[in-house]
């Protein structure tokens, strides 16, 4: 009874581990109500803009942009510039509008359902770009990363964040907890390799305490760049 039970909670969290790659229904928006409200989601979030250095004139991308905590952040700094969101999932398109109403009425936020493949035109080169737990879900990371990079100025900077939220596992009987220290350690280092394939530089690894921890890896594009 009890493989039983744990397999079912395996099924349930993998379950919402997809809903997280592509919130829709109910469920869905469920899902985007605890990842507004969750304080570590909101903490990670606005951590991660904080290490992007977003300045007040600044351009800025975020790919993934959920219910869209990140982008009320950048627009709360880039009060001269623009702040720009795609997301795959409708719900989250829909949630973050209506968290980021005012600034999208001022014309300082634009969301797009899109996805990271089928960009669209932002208009003008980019200042910086920002991407938090959706890099794993990517066809051809290192293509899209590419893509991404001929988007921005040049010495135009990126942030790449994951905090791993692996199903826990099964093992002797007893439910193992299925992310760790660890698991965010060998994170950052795929998404250093990510970006260095990618032709990024300047690369550094910042983590931050939680449960599991947080790792922000933050490069640059060098083109145009002093060597």
């Amino acid at each position: 009874m009890r493989t039983a039970g744990a397999s079912l909670k395996q099924r349930v969290i993998r379950y919402l581990v997809g809903q997280a790659h592509r919130p829709r229904g109910v469920v869905g928006w469920a899902n985007g109500w605890m990842f507004a409200h969750r304080p570590s989601n909101r903490k990670r979030n606005i951590w991660a803009v904080s290490l992007l250095d977003v300045q007040p004139a600044d351009r800025v991308l975020e790919v993934g942009f959920g219910p869209g905590i990140a982008i009320a952040e950048c627009a709360a700094r880039a009060v001269r510039g623009h702040v720009f969101g795609v997301d795959h999932s409708q719900t989250m398109v829909r949630r973050a509008a209506r968290r980021n109403a005012a600034a999208i009425r001022a014309g300082r936020v634009h969301l797009a359902h899109a996805t990271v493949e089928r960009l669209p035109s932002f208009g003008d080169p980019l200042d910086a770009i920002l991407a938090v737990n959706s890099v794993g879900f990517w066809p051809d990371p290192v293509e899209r990363l590419r893509e991404l990079r001929r988007l921005l100025r040049p010495g135009g900077r990126i942030a790449l964040v994951s905090q791993p939220r692996c199903p826990p596992a099964a093992q002797n009987g007893a439910t193992q907890n299925g992310a760790t220290r660890d698991t965010t350690a060998r994170a950052a280092q795929e998404l250093q390799d990510l970006l260095t394939r990618a032709g990024f530089t300047r690369l550094r690894v910042e983590t931050l305490d939680l449960d599991p921890p947080v790792a922000c890896v933050l490069a640059a594009d060098p083109t145009g760049m002093p060597s």
